[in-house]
């Protein structure tokens, strides 16, 4: 590699040299050096495997370019993966910023039936270090900061390694502001539409067809919160998702449902309650409850988490900035 001593520019070669790779890592017509130009303000001036790149972060468009070229060799280089490479950068403290993270690789991977799934910025990685080390684990904050994602994960990843026997998912079934009236079927068809979203990260983790034949076994299982009263849940992988959802009552009655060899991850944004007007959210109870308690973890997201697509940073950002939505 040869570099200009200038901070401001960045002379280097990615190799090994292999055209389809260097065309998956920028893109269809450039997009994803053009989407890196932007978020970083620079310039990216490219020949064949050699690039130029000009501007302030010129260091860190360069490590971006590095890490996405490693990537394109196993998988197609999008522009979600380049906005997710470019929050790393950032979430790291100013003085690391062009160092690579020395932390070892594995703890911030999630491995599941279909790949890996990494831990992205340091409040991620808190939360998955959290979960792997506690029984009880709340992950608090904006949409699309990855905590219902990152918990399902974690649970597929206990159940193939058989550390757990069975997978429980529990959501409240409230309306999100809506009134849906009478919903036609069977019972589970009723619950399905509020579970969606858990269903759909286990399709995307483990495959539809696996997805169903364990839901069939009984080895995962999909259930609205009103189903937990009076059970206890032993060797079990049990994850609350949308807790601002919950009354104190049943916050309370959740957390006693923990029983022997179980871990459990309670996942919300107190932001978003959808419960009726004032009654207090279960969630935003529980953090003044059990907070101090050591064998209790608490992670709190913010709208810098938000792995999504990067206008809904700055919706949340936005939404913040008025004081938040309830």
């Amino acid at each position: 590699m040869a570099a200009s001593p200038s901070d401001t520019q960045r002379e280097f070669d990615l190799e090994p040299t292999d055209n389809a790779r260097l065309a998956n890592l920028c893109g269809p017509l450039d997009e994803n050096l053009r989407l890196l130009e932007t978020r970083l303000g620079v310039e990216v001036r490219r020949r064949g495997d050699s690039f130029r790149i000009l501007g302030e972060r010129a260091a860190e468009a360069e490590e971006t370019l590095r890490e996405l070229f490693r990537l394109a060799k196993q998988a197609e280089v999008t522009p979600e993966h380049v906005h997710l490479a470019l929050q790393d950068l950032e979430a790291r403290p100013a003085q690391d910023a062009r160092a690579p993270s020395s932390a070892p690789v594995d703890e911030h991977l999630v491995r599941v039936y279909r790949g890996a799934i990494r831990a992205r910025g340091a409040h991620q990685r808190e939360y998955l270090a959290q979960i792997r080390a506690r029984d009880l684990t709340f992950g608090i904050g904006p949409a699309g900061t990855g905590k219902t994602y990152l918990a399902v994960a974690c649970a597929v990843e206990a159940l193939q390694t058989e550390r757990i026997r069975r997978v429980v998912l529990v959501r409240p079934a409230v309306e999100a502001g809506e009134r849906l009236g009478f919903l036609p079927g069977d019972l589970t068809q009723k619950v399905d539409p509020y579970l969606r979203p858990m269903y759909d990260a286990l399709y995307e983790m483990i495959g539809f067809d696996r997805v169903a034949r364990l839901i069939e076994r009984n080895v995962i299982e999909v259930a609205p919160l009103a189903f937990m009263r009076g059970r206890s849940l032993n060797d079990a992988f049990i994850i609350l998702d949308e807790a601002q959802n919950t009354t104190v009552e049943q916050m309370k009655m959740f957390l006693t449902r923990i029983g022997f060899g179980s871990k459990a991850v309670v996942t919300g944004d107190v932001t978003q309650t959808d419960l009726p007007a004032g009654k207090l959210s279960g969630l935003r109870h529980v953090v003044d409850v059990l907070n101090g308690i050591e064998e209790v973890a608490f992670t709190f997201f913010d709208a810098k988490d938000v792995v999504r697509h990067p206008l809904v940073q700055r919706i949340v950002q936005a939404y913040e900035a008025r004081g938040g939505a309830t």
